[in-house]
């Protein structure tokens, strides 16, 4: 009888102990101000390192206050207005310049620019920022020196 008791008395300890160690958090979508004024250097297309000829630029995103987008596409300049709505990130209207670079960075241009126009979800971590769509996964690493010397 002590023993049934007992275990009466313990199991429900035993379940509510279990139940609070293994919370699972679930991550929030990222909002305009969390993007609000970064400053950011591609890194990887699609989990590979980007590799460039040493004179060329890495694909660079800057966002201001307002989400007015610009930066290096890896060849030329481009530049539009970002929207995040529900953790998802794309630059609406882009413009750039036309200007004709060797076929490796025009190619990385054309992978950054569509996929910076398309619908990304977008998560940052630490210094870190992923967007991933349909045909893509973009990583950026944050650009400390460009947001400190603002």
């Amino acid at each position: 009888m002590k023993k049934r008791l007992l275990a009466a008395l313990v199991l429900p300890m035993m379940l509510a102990a279990c139940s609070t160690t293994g919370i699972i958090k679930t991550p929030q979508p990222v909002t305009s101000n969390e993007l609000a004024n970064g400053n950011w250097s591609l890194v990887q297309i699609d989990n590979q390192d980007l590799t460039q000829p040493e004179a060329a630029q890495a694909p660079t995103l800057t966002l201001a206050a307002d989400l007015a987008a610009n930066g290096h596409a890896g060849c030329n300049r481009y530049f539009g207005q970002a929207e995040v709505k529900d953790g998802q990130f794309r630059i609406e209207k882009m413009g750039m310049t036309m200007m004709l670079c060797p076929d490796s960075e025009m190619k990385v241009e054309q992978t950054f620019t569509q996929s910076l126009s398309d619908w990304s979800k977008v998560n940052i971590s630490g210094d870190t920022m992923t967007m991933t769509n349909a045909k893509h996964t973009l990583t950026f690493a944050r650009d400390v020196a460009a947001t400190t010397a603002k």
